[in-house]
């Protein structure tokens, strides 16, 4: 039996940052993971080989549609496949490696294998050939992730019923790809597909896409990929799936209730979220238990069992690898004995689809049903210079303020770039930044941030550029 301070129980980004993190402030730490690769989901089949993707797709329309034509750019290319999927690879390579790195220069011992309790302070780790190591450590972090939730009546064989994981190794481009389910991992992935020559049609449960984000947004995002070719079934639900060699029949109705429909695809994306991945832990050898939607509960990270911390997808807030990584650091730095909050009301959240949306803080939904007065500025990207001359003028940038206090409530953006520009607002509303403090503020000529800038100016009527 080996003994250390902290062991951690999966390596994604909240594992692998815990572990990391732990390392530095000098604790000695084992992280256990399954996979033969470090960085969980999000690096392995999630964020990561998924934004590949995008990019690499994002370049084959442009150069195969009219955007490069009327830059003065006369090409025909060819897409490879197989090269695009080997580069995703490589690049996916990379980021695994680097973290391996990080754990030998910090110190972290990775433990290869599956983790389970055996009681408090006590980890189990089963190896690839059965063999077991015990583990001792006083702090004990559960960071298992998450794993695609199913769907009743629809079997995921990842041939041609396919999860996340399954859409981003697809040996051919679909003739017609049905998404169920109208958030990140459906958009972002149905999006890749479209660009590459699938038809792409997506159904959603609800009556709008994006569920959670400002409505306005999700709206205008949605106009934009349905001029993209995307088609939408909203207020819908698929009952039952029934898959052949070579296609699939998708039962589909009203969710409201009505007559149903058959739908023929060749392969069908199942993307209606995520659930804690807690199997196997051997929770009840410390007495803990999921609540009703699967999460470990959680107090500042503390599990109700001394000495046993979680984190990430497999406890409360929203499934992103940045909300992990901030509650790594965090819950290890309550290890170690210093205070450490994590702000749970500016997790930003980001779709990479093009146009892309990213928000942080409230809706104008979430305002409303709290009775709270509040100003809008917005600001479209149509009169953005430099999103004008790069011919990416769709969406606009939303700014929600106090009516008393002009404090910057939520912000909402949908348009080009805007996954690099949300991180403004994040420091700003940490500082409970006014509009006025971001319309006071020079930003650089010419850039899409400026409209950014307009927005807050036009919190109180006074944008110049509109």
């Amino acid at each position: 039996m080996k003994s250390y301070d902290v062991v951690i129980i999966g390596a994604g980004p909240g594992g692998y940052n815990a572990a990391i993190r732990a390392g530095q402030l000098g604790l000695s730490v084992a992280c256990v993971e399954g996979r033969s690769t470090l960085g969980g989901t999000c690096l392995n089949v999630g964020c990561m080989p998924s934004k590949a993707l995008l990019h690499a797709s994002e370049l084959y329309e442009a150069a195969s549609g009219e955007e490069f034509a009327h830059l003065g750019i006369e090409v025909k290319p060819t897409l490879n496949l197989a090269q695009m999927m080997k580069q995703k690879d490589q690049s996916v390579t990379g980021l695994t490696k680097g973290i391996e790195y990080l754990f030998k220069k910090n110190k972290v011992d990775w433990v290869k294998g599956w983790g389970r309790l055996d009681g408090v302070g006590k980890v189990i780790v089963k190896a690839e050939d059965g063999s077991e190591t015990t583990l001792q450590a006083k702090d004990i972090v559960i960071a298992t992730g998450s794993e695609p939730t199913p769907l009743p009546g629809v079997t995921i064989d990842n041939q041609r019923i396919i999860d996340s994981t399954g859409a981003l190794a697809l040996p051919q481009v679909p003739k017609h790809l049905i998404v169920i389910g109208a958030g990140v991992i459906g958009l972002e992935l149905g999006s890749v597909w479209r660009r590459l020559g699938a038809q792409v049609t997506v159904i959603e449960y609800l009556d709008r896409i994006c569920p959670g984000t400002d409505e306005e947004t999700a709206k205008t995002l949605q106009k934009a990929l349905a001029k993209q070719g995307m088609a939408f079934k909203l207020g819908s639900k698929v009952t039952q799936a029934t898959a052949t060699p070579d296609s699939v029949s998708l039962t589909v109705e009203p969710a409201a209730g009505g007559a149903a429909e058959t739908l023929q695809a060749d392969y069908v994306l199942v993307a209606i979220g995520r659930r804690p991945y807690t199997k196997g832990l051997n929770l009840e050898s410390v007495g803990l238990e999921t609540d009703k939607r699967g999460m470990l509960v959680n107090d500042h990270h503390r599990s109700p069992v001394p000495g046993i911390w979680v984190i990430g997808d497999v406890t409360s807030g929203p499934m992103l690898a940045h909300k992990a990584e901030d509650e790594a650091v965090a819950c290890i730095e309550r290890i170690h004995g210093k205070p450490h909050e994590v702000n749970y009301n500016l997790i930003p959240g980001v779709i990479y689809t093009r146009p892309e949306l990213a928000s942080v803080g409230k809706t104008e939904e979430q305002l409303k049903a709290e009775g709270r007065a509040y100003k809008v500025g917005k600001f479209p990207f149509t009169a953005n210079s430099r999103a004008k001359i790069n011919h990416e003028t769709e969406g606009f940038a939303k700014i929600l303020a106090d009516a008393n206090t002009d404090e910057v409530l939520g912000v909402h953006l949908v348009g080009p770039s805007v996954s690099e520009m949300i991180g403004e607002f994040c420091v700003a509303m940490e500082f409970s930044a006014s509009a006025e403090d971001i319309a006071l503020t020079c930003h650089p000529h010419p850039t899409r941030s400026e409209a950014l800038r307009q927005a807050a100016m036009n919190v109180d009527g006074m944008a110049m550029q509109i």
